[in-house]
């Protein structure tokens, strides 16, 4: 079975679309409540760095859809890893 490389690039912008709008929801489920007891540090902490790991990788091999989708979860999980981070430092 042959796929094109311009389908297999497009299956690509398709799982960043998706995994990118994945976080959109806690995100502001948590920006508009303010509550971040239910998420847990470790878990940010891993994804955060995995987002950014994977942003690095498609960065040297020159992949939009990992920049974009990792650029995206970056921004998004990160976000939440630091209100998450300020909120525990400033409830001590």
């Amino acid at each position: 079975m042959s796929i094109s490389p311009q389908i297999i690039e497009w299956i690509g912008f398709l799982a960043a679309t998706l995994t990118g709008v994945a976080l959109i929801p806690q995100a502001i489920q948590i920006w508009k409540s303010g509550n971040f007891l239910c998420i847990s540090i470790f878990v940010y902490i891993l994804f955060t760095a995995g987002a950014a790991t994977w942003l690095i990788y498609g960065i040297l091999i020159g992949k939009w859809p990992l920049i974009l989708s990792n650029s995206l979860s970056l921004l998004l999980a990160g976000s939440i890893l630091f209100l998450k981070l300020r909120a525990s430092y400033t409830s001590e």
